[in-house]
């Protein structure tokens, strides 16, 4: 397993407006917090959007771009021609990166029509992730849990996870987002484990939600234990939403790198 850092550690403020255009100082910190990789957002990488740009700023720093953040509404039965006008230039891009994911999100917008909604975002989720893979780009889906979000709650995740076609996508269980909505992040890994490739960690204290890695509730210990005796060879992207990254997000990536060295790998049996 590899580690790594998504960009929404920055993105946090003002959302992104201070660190818009920044995607290289991320791509630096998170090399020096140790991370082998990272996950930009697709519509917040400035001038890194340009893939020789990209390349050069991932080689400068020897880390790897493991996947790209692509967050839509998909409220509607079918993409938006905008939707798939964005979904099919994030596509373009990922072809320049084999082994990097596109990574698949919803933007919270409310829980009304609950039910058409979800088999909506469904759709569009399939839809997208079908051109990527034909188009020779791996994709994953990952779920969030604000309030207002369609895929928070255990029901959801049924619907949502057994509607997904594993033929073109997997899943990125978030354990932080999981026990926000109520569930057992390690326990919900284990149903529905054939659908993973691509793990996000961030760490919830209810308090009212998130915290820093290694200072809230979840249980990485026996999370990451699950993994590695599962031989999972994946990413694991660190994606800390801590209140101490509204101010300085890049003192929490090197926490968390230091954290996951000094803390998190010596407890793992090999």
């Amino acid at each position: 397993m590899k580690f790594g850092n998504e960009c929404y550690t920055w993105f946090m403020k003002d959302s992104g407006a201070h660190w818009e255009n920044s995607l290289a100082h991320m791509i630096e910190v998170s090399a020096k917090a140790g991370m082998a990789g990272i996950e930009p957002i697709f519509s917040w990488m400035g001038d890194l959007a340009d893939p020789v740009k990209l390349a050069e700023c991932l080689n400068e720093h020897n880390i790897e771009l493991a996947a790209i953040a692509f967050s839509q509404d998909w409220n509607k039965p079918e993409e938006t021609d905008q939707e798939r006008a964005d979904a099919d230039r994030a596509i373009e891009l990922l072809k320049h990166f084999p082994e990097a994911l596109l990574c698949t999100v919803q933007l919270p917008t409310g829980r009304h029509d609950l039910e058409q909604r979800r088999k909506n975002l469904v759709a569009n989720v399939n839809a997208v992730s079908r051109r990527a893979v034909d188009a020779g780009v791996s994709c994953t889906y990952h779920p969030n849990s604000p309030d207002t979000s369609t895929n928070r709650t255990e029901e959801d995740y049924r619907v949502i996870l057994e509607g997904l076609d594993a033929s073109v996508t997997g899943w990125t269980p978030d354990v932080g987002h999981i026990i926000n909505g109520g569930m057992d992040p390690l326990a919900k890994m284990k149903e529905y484990e054939s659908l993973i490739n691509l793990v996000h960690y961030k760490d919830w204290d209810g308090n009212p939600s998130f915290t820093l890695m290694g200072e809230g509730k979840v249980d990485f210990q026996s999370i990451t234990q699950w993994l590695h005796d599962k031989n999972y060879d994946g990413w694991i992207i660190c994606e800390d939403e801590a209140p101490e990254a509204l101010e300085d997000p890049d003192s929490v990536t090197i926490h968390d790198g230091k954290w996951i060295e000094e803390t998190l790998l010596p407890s793992i049996k090999r």
